[in-house]
């Protein structure tokens, strides 16, 4: 099997179109640094994002992202760190082997992604990035095209560790 191979069949239209929204174009966006390419993700008028914060207490998160600006400008931050460090692999292939989008829920024009980051990148002085979180994306069909309509991000996993 090829690194980045969608695991959702064309046949299963939602899930294959919501994996690829949110692992395909979000990783290749991230390593680009390149907002332009997600930016028409997301319902921009009624977004937000939560933060856990890695703590399984949920009464520690925090509504970090309160509208889609907020949050594009930590996602470039993030992004540009990333690209400022010198990795040991390849990153795209990496960040694909650690990432895990297979369960998703969808009714009609509602839909509930569990992406989960588990594993860790090697960078080239030796040491590594361990991911291990995992995000609840709430999504919305609009006009067609699934859209993102909230998260809440950076749960530690699995929860309750």
């Amino acid at each position: 099997m090829t690194f980045d191979k969608n695991p959702f069949p064309s046949g299963d239209a939602d899930r294959h179109a919501l994996w690829e929204m949110l692992v395909r174009r979000d990783i290749d966006a991230f390593i680009g640094q390149d907002w332009s390419m997600v930016e028409h993700d997301f319902i921009a008028e009624s977004f937000f994002g939560m933060h856990a914060h890695f703590l399984a207490n949920a009464d520690a998160w925090r509504l970090q992202f309160p509208r889609l600006e907020v949050y594009r400008d930590e996602w470039l931050r993030q992004a540009k760190e990333t690209a400022a460090t010198e990795f040991a692999e390849p990153l795209r292939e990496a960040l694909f082997r650690v990432t895990n989008l297979r369960d998703i829920d969808v009714d009609g024009d509602r839909a509930v992604l569990h992406k989960k980051f588990d594993g860790s990148v090697a960078k080239a002085d030796g040491s590594v990035d361990r991911l291990k979180w995992q995000t609840l994306y709430f999504c919305r069909k609009v006009e067609g095209s699934w859209k993102i309509a909230g998260f809440v991000g950076y749960m530690p996993y699995p929860l309750g560790a």
